[in-house]
């Protein structure tokens, strides 16, 4: 398939938009806004998006490599993404986050907070459509795989919600959560679906389980010392009146929390790879021995743990330190 081959903008409003689309179903967008919410929210609406997005995107992933439908031709479409192409089409991955996202951040918050219910149900709707649409826009998806990735996002959403309380209180005060947290990701990423060339999707997979057990873990280890809400039960508060002095704090928050997570990701990222290189000897300059199972899932399970930990431990101490709770 031809990925790079060049195309005309006509319309640079549709082609923005749905390119800044599309990235909010990347990496960039999952290591900013889900540690926002937790930041400058509050702890249950990350915790239970997190939760929720972890467990529909690993479904997604599985799903494509188990149905193996390829992905649109080119021609005649014009692919706009060159990583993505190496994975199959059905269901849209991208679809699923954002529908699971966007409709868990609505109903999580709808419970706790005073707003309009048509507000925020219009806009976990845009959301969704617009990177379902951005898909489509960019060659990467079918109209079927956008509407399988939504169906089934939402059906996962409709039968886990009335779990979700009993789900949530066992991993914030059950002994066995660290335990479970990573045997059962480990477990799952090491027996992934293997397929005849080497793709994306395990590595992308580890990282979402990896960052949910690391968010997971911290959730619960804060929980020990300062106990959690677990409960969706509608107890709606008034958001605090937004001024100027808040949304600074809220602003340095953000920055200093994602510069944190950024140099913990590099750093974890490169010892974890070297001591992998070091342990079956391979030299350093290898970089297809990445893609190797014994390396990929370890070094990207341990980078990614460590970022989901860092976000909701660290992270929350150090703004405590700098005076910016």
């Amino acid at each position: 398939m031809d990925c790079t081959k060049k195309y005309i903008v006509k319309n640079y409003f549709y082609y923005y938009l749905f390119r800044f689309s599309a990235a909010l179903g990347e990496e960039i967008f999952y290591i900013t806004f889900l540690p926002f919410t937790c930041w400058n929210i509050n702890h249950c609406v990350s915790r239970r998006m997190i939760i929720v997005w972890s467990v529909v995107m690993y479904i997604g992933q599985v799903s494509k490599d188990i149905l193996k439908w390829p992905r649109p031709h080119s021609p005649p479409v014009v692919k706009l993404e060159v990583k993505a192409d190496a994975e199959y089409g059905m269901p849209s991955t991208h679809a699923m986050a954002a529908t699971a996202i966007s409709f868990t951040f609505f109903i999580v918050t709808v419970n706790q907070y005073k707003y309009p219910f048509e507000l925020g149900l219009i806009a976990a709707f845009v959301f969704s459509t617009l990177v379902g649409l951005s898909r489509i826009y960019t060659g990467m998806h079918t109209v079927l795989d956008v509407i399988g990735g939504t169906l089934i996002s939402a059906v996962l959403l409709a039968l886990s919600y009335p779990a979700w309380d009993l789900i949530d209180h066992f991993l914030l005060t059950s002994p066995f959560c660290p335990v479970f947290s990573i045997a059962v990701p480990l477990l799952l990423c090491y027996n992934y679906p293997k397929l005849d060339y080497y793709s994306p999707t395990r590595g992308d997979t580890t990282t979402i389980l990896g960052a949910g057990a690391g968010a997971i873990i911290g959730f619960w280890l804060t929980n020990q010392y300062a106990p959690l809400n677990s409960s969706s039960e509608t107890f709606q508060l008034s958001f605090p009146p937004i001024s100027s002095k808040r949304l600074m704090v809220m602003l340095a928050r953000f920055l200093v929390g994602v510069f944190v997570l950024l140099i913990t990701r590099q750093f974890i990222r490169r010892l974890a790879l070297s001591m992998l290189y070091y342990w079956y000897k391979v030299s350093t300059s290898d970089e297809e021995a990445r893609k190797r199972l014994e390396i990929e899932v370890p070094y990207k399970f341990i980078t990614y743990s460590s970022v989901g930990f860092c976000a909701t431990v660290i992270v929350p101490v150090l703004h405590g330190l700098l005076e910016l709770i």
